[in-house]
């Protein structure tokens, strides 16, 4: 087996230990940041440079392992060039001269087009790629180790196919028979691979392919990572290649079980070998993914809970990994350094006098804990495989595709639903959220976890979809209150795959919002937080106006007249600030609370023109009840409050029905929290047919409207078109 570390400027040395554990025997290196490597390929090293890649490949050596170097030369190679083809060899003899005995020459994910000389000298683009390949070949001696890949690497790239393609057919009869030739499999990220499928391409090439497996590969996808097992290969393929490559996971500390899993596939292929003719000895050397899984997890379980910091065996870098001769490069990941939290950048929400020391039935996550079994099994679970699900992730699948169809069960406007079919739906439902409070859990013990490199390789992953659960979570919990008239439930109707973002994605498509890509799509937080948090609709018994008079003197911009308010009256603000939106539309106000309670809430409004009439007629009567005249300050009160609800036009009316009411919204360290609370009521407006949204901000509070924009929301009206001095945004839904 081979394995390919791509990485140019870190200590490997970790990592190539790792590769003599599990059987591996080649590094290939073929590093994407490494500008030399393609973009540069005609520049040689510098002698820093040569020391570096030196270091590099008497380190693999040491440790048995194949170093392979690969070039990419196909981007704008003049094929015809003699300066180009001596330019090649000079950068080739210069890395054999380092020691370097195997080598890979890489013509993928290029354009098909030759040059005008080009096309005067060969007659067609396989026979200028091979004519090169086969003079490097013999000019570097014949090594015994030498990968070609062609543009052509899967079924899916041949044209017309592949018994057909010319392409393919000229590499198969001119390329030197001992260059080893890389494929992937019919797709570019194959599902499975089994004998049958590569007689073909064998026939075609007139040799045994070396496959270049991308099933852990996820440089394509930013939100997707893949800790599944080896999987969909079957062991039998070995007698039938001349190698096989893995490109893992850009992330370091993602690449364990997919690593452990594969040599454990590739001792199974030899022992087949071994027991050949012995058919009753067969059935003991079957591969088994979930056996070979759980093997790998309880391995994993005790690096994870080492505590390990950052840089201690933490590399910028892709791999790959070739089993049996030979392989290919990987790909580059550049990832953000996440730092740990500084206290004095830190800022704490404000507390308020509702919130107690912790919240019943939950635990404050804090300090360094250790990651369980369940969690790691939940944690590979939801980022399995490219092509297919964990268990965790399925469930959570179809739990939330299963309780959004049949929220008519539980809705106010439907009659004489059976008892049964109720306590089915609240039953899921109750499955469904406590799923959703594990991916919490787990996101709290990632970020307290000991191991603080596996911290920094998986936290935005595990933090993405923590925010997704959270929306999905609060999305339920609604429907459960029966507010719903199903006016715009189905979400985006979308085929498994053909959109990014892994179990995230797929939940933020089953959303009513969904599409909303900008909603969704945002860098984590620099300073990783283990609080929990959870997003519900509102209840009654909720102290909301204690926190949102906190926030209200806490936050600069928004002060004035608070502390006279407060004292005045305990209600003042609560009653100005979310006093209306309660108590006349509370289905649309969501609640934001951590381990000490309620921390912040947003409130919506779903037809402003019907809840300005419904103000009038039943709010401020009942504020007049409340706060009657005495003196100047209750004199001036219910004026304020008439014109808190503000009066807009019927073309800003026409396209945006609904408003958002953000005074109690928190300014947390983590902001996409509070992005995550101000999404869910969006989720709810758009469920019951809002078409767009506003919301009123002060021209001076630069943070909200800064917020805002990045959610896409637009500005509509300045104080300057209207009688008040609010900028209104707004976007649609």
């Amino acid at each position: 087996i081979i394995f390919s570390f791509v990485c140019m400027s870190v200590c490997v040395y970790t990592f190539m230990l790792m590769m003599q554990r599990w059987g591996l025997n080649t590094y290939l290196y073929g590093p994407k940041d490494d500008l030399k490597h393609r973009l540069l390929w005609r520049e040689v090293y510098s002698p820093e440079e040569e020391v570096q890649l030196r270091t590099l490949i008497l380190e693999a050596q040491s440790r048995g392992l194949r170093f392979v170097y690969a070039l990419s030369p196909g981007q704008d190679i003049v094929f015809s060039s003699a300066c180009d083809l001596t330019l090649l060899k000079r950068k080739l003899r210069q890395v054999s001269d380092l020691g370097c005995q195997a080598f890979a020459v890489l013509f993928d994910d290029i354009d098909h087009s030759m040059c005008q000389a080009d096309s005067e000298v060969f007659s067609s683009f396989a026979h200028a790629q091979v004519n090169v390949t086969n003079e490097i070949y013999r000019f570097l001696g014949e090594p015994p180790v030498f990968l070609f890949c062609p543009t052509e690497y899967c079924g899916s790239l041949c044209s017309p196919s592949v018994s057909k393609s010319p392409y393919l057919q000229t590499v198969g009869e001119d390329l030197l028979p001992n260059i080893t030739v890389i494929w992937t499999g019919s797709k570019v990220i194959s599902r499975k691979l089994s004998v049958e499928c590569l007689a073909e391409v064998e026939s075609v090439l007139q040799r045994p392919p070396l496959i270049w497996d991308n099933l852990h590969a996820n440089d394509y996808d930013s939100r997707r990572l893949f800790l599944g097992p080896f999987k969909g290969r079957e062991p039998q393929l070995r007698r039938h290649l001349r190698g096989l490559l893995l490109n893992p996971n850009c992330e370091f500390e993602a690449n364990y079980i997919p690593l452990h899993t594969l040599g454990s596939w590739y001792r199974v292929g030899k022992e087949e070998q071994k027991v050949a003719n012995a058919l009753d000895e067969c059935e003991e050397c079957d591969y088994c993914p979930d056996r070979a899984l759980s093997t790998a997890l309880h391995d994993w379980m005790e690096e994870l809970n080492q505590p390990l910091q950052a840089g201690e065996k933490h590399f910028d870098l892709v791999l790959c990994l070739y089993l049996l001769k030979e392989e290919r490069e990987g790909r580059d990941g550049e990832r953000k350094r996440l730092n740990p939290p500084s206290q004095a950048n830190y800022q704490a929400p404000p507390s308020g006098g509702s919130r107690g020391q912790k919240t019943q039935g939950r635990v404050i996550c804090s300090g360094k804990g250790l990651l369980s079994e369940s969690q790691v099994r939940l944690l590979v679970g939801l980022h399995y495989l490219p092509h297919e699900h964990g268990p965790s992730a399925q469930k959570l699948l179809q739990d939330l595709t299963w309780l959004k169809s049949n929220c008519h069960l539980v809705s106010a406007n439907t009659k004489k639903t059976p008892p049964q079919k109720v306590d089915e739906w609240r039953g899921r439902a109750s499955r469904f959220l406590s799923l959703c409070e594990d991916i919490a859990q787990l996101h709290c013990s990632v970020v307290g976890g000991a191991n603080r490199a596996v911290l920094y390789d998986l936290y935005p992953y595990v933090w993405d979809l923590r925010n997704t659960a959270l929306m999905a979570k609060a999305f339920i919990c609604w429907l459960g209150c029966g507010k719903t008239t199903g006016a715009d439930l189905l979400g985006v109707e979308s085929e498994p795959w053909v959109f990014k973002g892994g179990v995230s994605g797929e939940v933020q498509m089953l959303l009513p919002i969904g599409s909303s890509s900008e909603l969704f799509s945002h860098p984590p937080p620099l300073f990783p937080t283990s609080r929990l948090y959870n997003i519900r609709p509102y209840h009654s018994k909720d102290k909301v106006y204690d926190i949102c008079e906190s926030l209200y003197s806490y936050s600069s911009g928004r002060t004035q007249g608070g502390q006279e308010s407060s004292m005045a009256h305990p209600d003042i603000i609560g009653d100005r600030c979310l006093g209306p939106c309660l108590a006349l539309c509370p289905e649309y106000s969501f609640i934001l609370e951590d381990e000490l309670g309620v921390c912040g809430c947003v409130l919506g409004i779903l037809d402003v023109r019907s809840f300005a009439k419904r103000c009038q007629a039943t709010w401020i009567p009942a504020m007049k009840d409340k706060y009657p005249p005495k003196g100047a300050y209750f004199d001036d009160l219910i004026q304020l409050m008439e014109e808190d609800q503000g009066e807009y036009p019927d073309s800003l009316l026409y396209h945006f029905p609904s408003q958002l009411r953000l005074d109690a919204l928190p300014e947390l360290v983590d902001i996409s929290v509070s992005r995550t609370l101000l999404t869910a009521l969006l989720n709810a407006l758009k469920a019951n047919g809002s078409q767009g949204v506003f919301c009123e901000v002060q021209p001076t509070d630069r943070q909200r409207l800064e917020f805002l924009t990045k959610l896409g929301f637009l500005e509509i009206l300045r104080g300057e078109a209207r009688s008040r001095e609010g900028v209104v945004l707004g976007r649609l839904l």
